[in-house]
């Protein structure tokens, strides 16, 4: 799961990197979206990266399954459960709820841009050109809100993940967890940031028509 939940924020970094160009204007970001639905190795990584959210999906049902079957009746005594934690011990608790939160935003992600745009080009069909597409889309204050509600969640499920997938690798110990989690909190919350300006930037700047 570790491994899976790593490769995962490589493509987020990825994916928040080419989405950064549309602050350069149309020019700029048509280009990435051109090389991306063209390229080779991109078109291949289509099919890994969604067996990557399959096989991730699937071990964190299946972690919180034997997590639960092995406490049985047992639940953590009231009144203890987040004392002092703060936020890192909600999202600790709730990983699965923000998974699922996350895939359901990613549903929607995927109607509003992906099939519209690489999945056209991918059968031959007639792509809506990306700049236009997505500067209508994030321009509705409603969807960008709904963005910046769906980037929240992520922010809590990288801050713990990130950390958290060295850990289950064994790539951590009590000298070096504090800078993972020092990690992922910077980590997480430049990338929310980032995906969050290209929806500010696209809710203050008026969408060409085409």
């Amino acid at each position: 799961m570790g491994l899976t939940g790593l490769f995962l924020i490589l493509f987020l970094t990825l994916h928040a990197t080419a989405n950064l160009t549309i602050l350069w204007g149309k020019e700029a970001y048509d280009a990435v979206t051109h090389f991306m639905g063209t390229n080779p190795f991109v078109q291949l990584m289509v099919p890994v990266l969604a067996l990557g959210f399959l096989v991730h999906i699937g071990l964190s049902v299946l972690l919180t399954w034997n997590n639960r079957k092995a406490r049985g009746p047992v639940t953590y005594a009231s009144g203890h459960k987040s004392r002092g934690l703060g936020f890192g011990h909600w999202a600790s608790r709730n990983m699965l709820v923000l998974g699922i939160i996350v895939l359901g935003f990613l549903v929607l992600h995927l109607s509003q841009f992906w099939t519209k745009m690489q999945w056209q080009q991918l059968i031959g069909g007639n792509p809506q050109n990306g700049y236009v597409l997505v500067t209508q889309h994030l321009g509705t204050p409603w969807i960008a809100a709904c963005y910046i509600i769906w980037f929240v969640a992520l922010w809590l499920h990288i801050n713990h993940g990130f950390w958290s997938a060295f850990q289950t690798l064994g790539l951590s110990n009590q000298r070096v967890l504090p800078v993972l989690r020092i990690a992922a909190l910077v980590y997480s919350t430049l990338l929310f940031a980032v995906f969050s300006l290209v929806v500010i930037r696209c809710l203050f700047i008026p969408s060409p028509l085409a």
